[in-house]
Order: structure tokens, then C-alpha cells, then sequence
């Protein structure tokens, strides 16, 4: 769909079509961003990682560790996340205009 855009890409957002403009484009982005950040963390805290091992990357699998849990928390985010991302595009959106 030309013009429209969601977090999960169906072209609405609640059911309703938001026409996307450069400024609609931004926030949606912050948004996503900002919750792609949270999740990382809670994916961080969560420990998902699981505990230290004979055959662990060792020392470079804690340095790039956080690439690979950020690339994963933005996929979330884009695919809808929580909806941490759609409370705060509204938000943003009702603060510019």
C-alpha cells in the first residue's frame, strides 16, 4: 500500500489507514526505535543467553553479544513488538500537531 505504513506493515494502524508523510514517517521510526531499545534490554536482563560454558565464545561473545540482541529486538519492533511502539508514535503524534 503506497502512502500507508504500520509497525507490522498491514497498512493501518487499529484498523484505521494512516496516510504517511515525511513527519508521520519519522515518529513511526523513533517509535520503533525506542521499543526495539527497550526490548533489547529486557532481552538482556531476561538472560536468554543461558550461563557460561566450556564451549562458549568466551570473551567476544560478551563484546558482540549485544549486536546480535539488538538485531533481534528490532526485528521484534518491526514485526509489532509489544505495542510499546504504537502507544508512543500516538503520543508523539498528538504532541505535533
Amino acid at each position: 500500500m503506497d502512502g500507508v505504513h504500520t509497525a507490522n506493515g498491514s497498512g493501518s494502524v487499529s484498523g484505521r489507514p494512516v496516510p504517511m508523510t515525511d513527519d508521520t514517517a519519522r515518529l513511526r521510526d523513533t517509535a520503533v526505535k525506542l521499543e526495539a531499545q527497550f526490548l533489547s534490554e529486557m532481552l538482556k536482563h531476561a538472560g536468554l543467553d543461558g550461563p557460561a560454558s566450556d564451549f562458549s565464545g568466551g570473551s567476544g561473545e560478551d563484546q558482540f553479544g549485544s549486536f546480535l540482541r539488538d538485531a533481534q529486538a528490532m526485528r521484534m519492533a518491526e514485526a509489532g513488538g509489544i505495542g510499546l511502539a504504537e502507544s508512543i508514535f500516538r503520543a508523539l503524534q498528538a504532541r505535533a500537531s
